[in-house]
């Protein structure tokens, strides 16, 4: 027996034009016993096309998507579009507030809640009602990441690579629509249940991003966010307008860089004062030094020294100083093809 979802959406998913609406998310809190969570929702739609699902926000420190999805439900009018956008630009709503990557109170995870459960704590049902409610009305799925407050992470579009060779291939060339700089080949770390990962699990095409992250946006990653949407939501169809190229921008071939091996994600074995040395985007040589860990605690104690494992480029460091034993200091890339991407 399914169990009907706990989340109503007050808006019609499936009807033409323009609509504004939210989701109701049912919640306890100290302030109210029957109370809920809103989560904002939009769609825009004209005539037959795909559809395409924009998210933003699944971890709340995460502002850069959070800020291009609202402009686009903002902007994006039914006349631009052939088939259908639905825009959720504030998943994860208390801890977008709170400015935390975690849910408060619950410490959940909302990109660790997939598929859900209806009958689960909130972040599961919301992830169920993605699940069951949203992903199967899309064809391609979007989610607007970044490095949030503990991390920069060299702004990019990235892919998990999927078995299924005519998936992968799609999501290649959506990856690549994005024109940004560099590219990112990621695996899944810290658990399952990630969001991408239902998406690609029920054949979708899907988009994912990182774009900077460390408590501050640049001005032009606000731009390669939002550049990079509008020319994905045209390469795939549903949105008007001239496709845009590396090439026709006057840009040289992006770089794609493979994390699929464990060992370019390095992390801290003890707790301490972390120094970044080489900046994501430059690359690096297998012995260089790219980071210390100071000891504050033990000021005759000499720093550890964090040396490159193998060439490749740097890719992720961590932006806060304090570091916590196990924490992530720094991950690194070794440039691919997209040839080589579609043989692996």
């Amino acid at each position: 027996m399914i169990t009907d979802s706990p989340v109503s959406c007050n808006i019609d998913l499936d009807a033409p034009g323009k609509q504004i609406g939210r989701l109701t998310l049912p919640r306890i809190s100290n302030t109210g016993g029957w109370a809920y969570s809103l989560v904002p929702i939009a769609t825009v739609a004209r005539g037959k096309g795909p559809t395409v699902l924009v998210l933003a926000g699944n971890h709340g420190d995460e502002y850069e998507g959070q800020i291009a999805a609202l402009r686009l439900l903002q902007e994006l009018q039914p006349e631009q579009v052939t088939g259908r956008v639905i825009i959720c630009p504030r998943l994860s709503v208390e801890a977008s507030r709170a400015n935390t990557r975690l849910w408060p109170g619950s410490n959940a995870n909302f990109n660790r809640s997939f598929p859900g459960r209806p009958n689960g704590p909130p972040n599961e049902q919301l992830a169920d009602f993605l699940t069951r409610g949203l992903f199967p009305r899309a064809d391609v799925v979007i989610d607007m990441h970044s490095g949030g407050r503990s991390a920069w992470f060299l702004p990019c579009s990235h892919m998990h690579v999927v078995d299924d060779p005519a998936q992968r291939q799609v999501m290649l060339d959506a990856m690549l629509a994005w024109n940004s700089d560099f590219h990112f080949l990621y695996i899944d770390v810290n658990g399952n249940g990630l969001l991408p990962v239902e998406a690609e699990n029920q054949g979708k095409l899907v988009i994912t991003t990182e774009l900077g992250g460390g408590g501050r946006t640049p001005g032009p990653v606000h731009a390669l966010a939002w550049t990079g949407l509008n020319n994905v939501l045209r390469h795939v169809g549903v949105m008007t307008g001239p496709v845009q190229t590396r090439a026709s921008l006057g840009l040289p071939e992006p770089i794609i860089l493979d994390g699929r091996n464990p060992a370019t994600i390095i992390g801290s074995e003890e707790a301490g004062t972390w120094e970044g040395i080489v900046e994501p985007g430059q690359p690096v040589q297998k012995g260089q030094l790219v980071g210390r860990l100071w000891f504050q605690e033990d000021p005759k104690r000499p720093p550890t020294r964090f040396e490159a494992p193998m060439d490749g480029y740097m890719v992720v460091q961590k932006a806060i100083h304090l570091t916590e034993a196990g924490d992530m200091v720094y991950v690194l890339g070794v440039p691919i093809t997209p040839g080589e991407i579609l043989r692996s």
